[in-house]
Parts: C-alpha cells; sequence; structure tokens
C-alpha cells in the first residue's frame, strides 16, 4: 500500500487530500468542520478526517505534499517589496510576522501535526499541484493542459504536456501579469472580496452587457498575437497595497 497525503494552507480555502494507491480516497476542505467559510488555517481537522476515512494513522503514510514552494514565494514577495520600496511599507510589515512565524515553518509545522510521520514531505510548483490535480484523475494517457490563477510562486498562467505519470510544462507567464489578478481587481471594484466574491461577478456577467470591453483591452490588457498577455500595471495597487486597484483604476470606470 502507497498512501500520500496532499495538504493546502495560509492562503484561501486550506484543505486536504488522501490517496492510496493511486485512488483518491478523500478530499476535504477545513471550513467544513471550523464552518468558517474559505478558512486559511492549517487544515487539521480535514487531515483527520481523510485519515479516519481512509482507516489509517500518520506512520502509515509514505509521503506528504504540500501545494507550493513557500521560500520562492517568499522570495518574489521581497523582490516586489524591494523593487517598489518605500512603497508597499504598510503590506509589508502587516504580512510579514505571518510568514515569519508560519509560513517559513511548514515542515516544521507537519510534522508537529502528524504525530509519528517520519517519511519524507515535498514541496511541488504551484502550477504543477494545479495540472497534477486535473491531469492525473482523468481518463487520459496523453493531454494537454493550461492553468490560470492569480499567483502561484511566480507564475500565473501555465500550458504544458502530461503523458503517462509525467508532467511537463513547456511555457508559462508569471506575476504581475495575471488573469486571476485583473479578475479579482474586478472583483474588489465591484464590492466584493477578494477570493471570496469571484463567483458572484461570475454569477453576474450573463446579465450584463459587454460595454467595456474595448476598454479594457486597449488599457488594461495587451493580448499577444500568440495568445500571452501582460497587464498595464499603472492601474492596479496588488504589488504595493492593500487593495487590488487604485485611483487610476476607478477613473477609468467611471468612478471617483
Amino acid at each position: 500500500m502507497t498512501a500520500i497525503l496532499g495538504i493546502s494552507a495560509f492562503y484561501h480555502d486550506s484543505a486536504s487530500c488522501l490517496i492510496i494507491d493511486g485512488e483518491i480516497i478523500s478530499a476535504v476542505q477545513e471550513e467544513r468542520w471550523t464552518r468558517k467559510k474559505h478558512d486559511p488555517e492549517f487544515p487539521k481537522n480535514a487531515i483527520q478526517s481523510c485519515l479516519k476515512i481512509g482507516g489509517i494513522s500518520p506512520k502509515n503514510l509514505d509521503l506528504v505534499a504540500f501545494y507550493d514552494k513557500p521560500f520562492i514565494k517568499f522570495e518574489r514577495l521581497l523582490n516586489t517589496y524591494l523593487t517598489f520600496a518605500p512603497k508597499g511599507l504598510q503590506s509589508f510589515v502587516q504580512g510579514m510576522p505571518l510568514w515569519l512565524k508560519r509560513k517559513l515553518w511548514i515542515k516544521e509545522l507537519i510534522l508537529n501535526e502528524l504525530s509519528g510521520y517520519k517519511g519524507k514531505i515535498i514541496f511541488p510548483e504551484h502550477h504543477y499541484s494545479h495540472a497534477a490535480s486535473c491531469f492525473y484523475p482523468s481518463p487520459f494517457e496523453e493531454a494537454g493542459f493550461l492553468t490560470m490563477d492569480g499567483v502561484g510562486e511566480w507564475t500565473t498562467t501555465s500550458f504544458g504536456i502530461g503523458q503517462g505519470r509525467s508532467l511537463k510544462i513547456i511555457g508559462e507567464i508569471k506575476f504581475p501579469h495575471s488573469l486571476g489578478l485583473l479578475y479579482s481587481a474586478f472583483t474588489y471594484f465591484c464590492g466584493f472580496r477578494v477570493n471570496s466574491g469571484e463567483y458572484k461577478l461570475m454569477g453576474l456577467a450573463p446579465y450584463g452587457e459587454p460595454r467595456y470591453v474595448d476598454l479594457i483591452k486597449r488599457e488594461l490588457v495587451d493580448i499577444k498575437e500568440d495568445g500571452s498577455f501582460r497587464l498595464n500595471v499603472n492601474y492596479f495597487n496588488y504589488l504595493v497595497g492593500l487593495t487590488m486597484t487604485n485611483k487610476k483604476f476607478a477613473r477609468l470606470f467611471g468612478g471617483g
């Protein structure tokens, strides 16, 4: 028997997944236990649930995987803060304590929570985790994949090929150019919570009219012939601030 435990935590919707002999036995979000919507905390309840459903204890696990590489993500944050300093000081001061106390010590935290586990802990790249979650459970032996989100370590969009048990990323787009962050920017601008209200914007979209398509393409997103893109970061605040958009963005869409 080969048992693998997957863990995501400290961003949004913390969760755990247990795979035994290549089969998904259980996948649980922490919010289902704590009743805190989008709970980002370490998913200890979800982990306990997965292990219970699988009928095993931590000592029976062969491998534990955390969903991304915290040190590379931390490198991106430091690089961004240093590039735009002294802008972003408030965001830096607010965010660093959590990183220094918890996010840089994931391995130690996992070992403390999984009493009895003595095996290996791996940290795959964020977008490889996305690709794996869609390709490996699929019925295909070979397939192309496309992953798009806010941001992982540096990557925001990737594409590649899955073959058998291997995944290969062929190309990628990196932070700060991100369609996920663009969508979150509009979520924020419309008054909803980022990493929470995006689904509301999706639900409202079919009832709207595409009045701003040309404006968005002209001012916010430069779409290349090959399908890649770049954002005009002059309209956004997520690089240095605690908000997604700035006054220039608001003026573009008739705001104050």
